[in-house]
C-alpha cells in the first residue's frame, strides 16, 4: 500500500501525466506548458505528433516513445531514470493519457515502486462530449472502442443492453456506420443517443436523436463521416423504471410518516445507492396516488 500527497513528492524523480488538446491548441493549460518546459524528458505515444505540438508551443524537449508495443519494456527504463532523480512527463496523441491510450503499465510500476505520479488535468474527449450531449451525466459508463467485427461487437452490446447508465464509446470514421447499425439492432430504434465528432475543431458537430434518426442522418450524409467520433447512448429507461418500483413499499411507508418528498428521496436514494432525481419523481407519483 502506498499513500502520497503532492506536498510529499520531491521536485525530482516524479512523472507528470499531462493532458494535451484534443483538437484546438488553445485548450492547452498554462500548467501543462510549464510542466512540459520544466521536465527532463517527455514520453509520447507518437513522438512525431507530439513534436509538432511542442513546436507550436515553442518547447524543445527530449522525446521518448511509449506506445502499446513497447510500454512494458520502456516502463522499466523510465522507472530507472526517475529513480535517479529525473523529472518526466507522459502525454498521449490527444487528450488525457491512459484514457484508451498507453500508460497504465508505467503508472502501475511507478506506484509499486513509490515513485511520484502527478496528474496535470485538461481536455478529455469523453467529458467534452458528454457535457454537451443532452444525455444524463450523473451516471455513465465509458466503454472505449467496441470490437472491430460486427459479431463480437453485438455480443458486447448485448451485455450492455439493460444498463441504465449513459454509455460512451469511441469509434473511427470507417466503422461508425456499421456500429450505428449494430446499436440499432441491439438497443432498438427509439433509444436516445448523441454523436459528437471533430470535437473542439472547426467542423465540430453533434447529432442527437433516436438511434434510428442518427443512423439515417449519417447514411444520408456520408460527407460527414469524417474525424474521430464519440458515441453516447442513453441508458435503459424501462429497466430503470423497474428498479425504482422495487422501492415503492419503502417510499409508501415513509410517506405515511408525513416526511417531506425531498427528505424521502434522499433517504431512499442513499439507501438504495441510486440516483436522487428519478427517486424524487417516483415519490411524487406515489404521493399523488394516495
Amino acid at each position: 500500500m502506498t499513500i502520497s500527497t503532492v506536498s510529499d513528492l520531491p521536485a525530482d524523480g516524479t512523472l507528470f501525466i499531462v493532458a494535451t488538446p484534443i483538437g484546438n491548441l488553445k485548450d492547452i493549460t498554462r500548467r501543462a506548458v510549464e510542466v512540459l518546459e520544466g521536465v527532463d524528458w517527455i514520453a509520447a505515444e507518437d513522438t512525431r505528433h507530439t513534436r509538432q505540438l511542442l513546436q507550436s508551443l515553442g518547447i524543445n524537449q527530449h522525446l521518448i516513445s511509449l506506445h502499446d508495443h513497447n510500454e512494458e519494456s520502456r516502463s522499466v527504463q523510465l522507472l530507472e531514470r526517475l529513480q535517479k532523480g529525473e523529472k518526466g512527463a507522459l502525454v498521449s496523441d490527444a487528450g488525457t493519457p491512459l484514457i484508451n491510450d498507453p500508460g497504465y503499465h508505467l503508472v502501475k510500476l511507478l506506484r509499486q515502486n513509490s515513485v511520484g505520479v502527478i496528474p496535470v488535468p485538461g481536455p478529455s474527449a469523453v467529458i467534452t462530449a458528454l457535457c454537451a450531449a443532452g444525455l444524463p451525466t450523473d451516471r455513465f459508463s465509458y466503454e472505449g472502442f467496441l470490437p472491430a467485427k460486427s459479431g463480437k461487437r453485438i455480443l458486447v452490446l448485448e451485455t450492455l443492453k439493460e444498463d441504465v447508465r449513459t454509455l460512451v464509446f469511441y469509434e473511427s470514421p470507417h466503422r461508425v456506420q456499421a456500429t450505428l447499425a449494430d446499436l440499432q439492432s441491439v438497443f432498438g430504434d427509439q433509444r436516445q443517443m448523441s454523436v459528437a465528432r471533430e470535437l473542439t475543431k472547426k467542423f465540430e458537430q453533434f447529432v442527437s436523436g433516436t438511434i434510428e434518426e442518427v443512423a439515417t442522418y449519417f447514411a444520408n450524409n456520408t460527407d460527414k463521416v469524417r474525424g474521430e467520433f464519440v458515441l453516447m447512448v442513453g441508458g435503459d429507461t424501462e429497466k430503470e423504471a423497474v428498479e425504482l418500483s422495487e422501492w415503492d413499499s419503502l417510499i409508501q411507508a415513509l410517506l405515511k410518516q408525513n416526511l417531506p418528498v425531498k427528505q424521502i428521496s434522499e433517504i431512499v436514494a442513499d439507501y438504495a445507492g441510486i440516483k436522487k432525481k428519478p427517486i424524487y419523481n417516483r415519490v411524487l407519483e406515489l404521493k399523488d396516488a394516495l
